[in-house]
């Protein structure tokens, strides 16, 4: 049996579902019989993030091989699901399947939708029917509290939109922001650490809300403000090396004329 995987020039999805039968077999891999949903579902984020990262580096070889990686992910959970008797790869299929038909009337069904809005509208619509989703509430605790904290925010507050509470423009949110940030500045004077715990959630919070005005992902944003602070870091302390600068023992206003330096673009 494990010579007929061996010699393929190219393999189907049969195959990949036969491996993986195999590598959970008592003639398999230890590794992977001892496996479970929990023990390997932080391998699942692993993959996704690979996933993007190839599509951020327009990488379409590396994107084809951690889709591979993201499939694989896909494949391994239905055999276990499949070993316990729930469900297996095909019900898998079957069931995106379904939804892609249910949630698509404006393809496969009589209903009209000549924009992106319209299709999100009744997606949005369609899906909240089929599970029962009567109340926002009950929308926005759909959305899994295991996303990233900002991308979360950001689709309850447009859950919270959808029924008409929202700021009117912007220059709420922006009122909003500058409110949590005083509350924040009082916790912290009062150096009660709940407070401030709970006053930099909400200061996050409207952050978030000041994004989604303006038109911008805020985890997007935030990698990219990351990316840039280490791009600027790097520079300071090619500067600072330059000039025999010791860091460790530089005072925060010399470190900051370096970083101002870079930041202007003369370094």
């Amino acid at each position: 049996m494990i010579s007929d995987f061996e010699f393929k020039s190219v393999y189907g999805i049969e195959d990949l579902l036969n491996i993986m039968k195999l590598l959970r077999s008592e003639d398999g891999c230890p590794w992977d019989r001892e496996q479970t949903h929990s023990s390997i579902k932080s391998s699942l984020i692993e993959e996704t993030y690979e996933v993007i990262e190839a599509i951020n580096k327009n990488d379409s070889e590396l994107l084809c091989e951690e889709l591979g990686d993201v499939l694989l992910q896909v494949v391994f959970h239905s055999q276990m699901a499949k070993e316990d008797g729930v469900f297996g790869f095909e019900n898998v299929v079957d069931g995106v399947c379904k939804k892609l038909v249910e949630r698509h009337p404006h393809v496969f069904g009589e209903v009209k939708a000549d924009t992106s809005e319209q299709v999100l509208r009744n997606w949005e619509d369609i899906k909240n029917k089929s599970k029962n989703r009567v109340t926002a509430t009950e929308s926005m605790l759909s959305v899994p509290r295991e996303l990233p904290a900002l991308m979360r925010g950001q689709k309850i507050q447009k859950k919270a939109k959808k029924v008409g509470f929202d700021w009117d423009s912007v220059d709420g949110a922006l009122e909003k922001l500058e409110e949590e940030t005083t509350e924040l500045k009082k916790a912290i004077e009062k150096k009660n650490h709940d407070e401030c715990f709970e006053e930099l959630g909400d200061l996050l919070f409207s952050a978030v809300n000041v994004s989604r005005f303006i038109d911008c992902d805020a985890e997007e944003a935030l990698t990219a403000a990351n990316d840039k602070f280490l791009s600027r870091f790097s520079k300071v302390e090619q500067l600072a090396n330059e000039r025999g600068i010791d860091m460790k023992n530089s005072s925060l206003e010399e470190l900051d004329r370096l970083w101002d330096e870079v930041k202007q673009g003369s370094f």
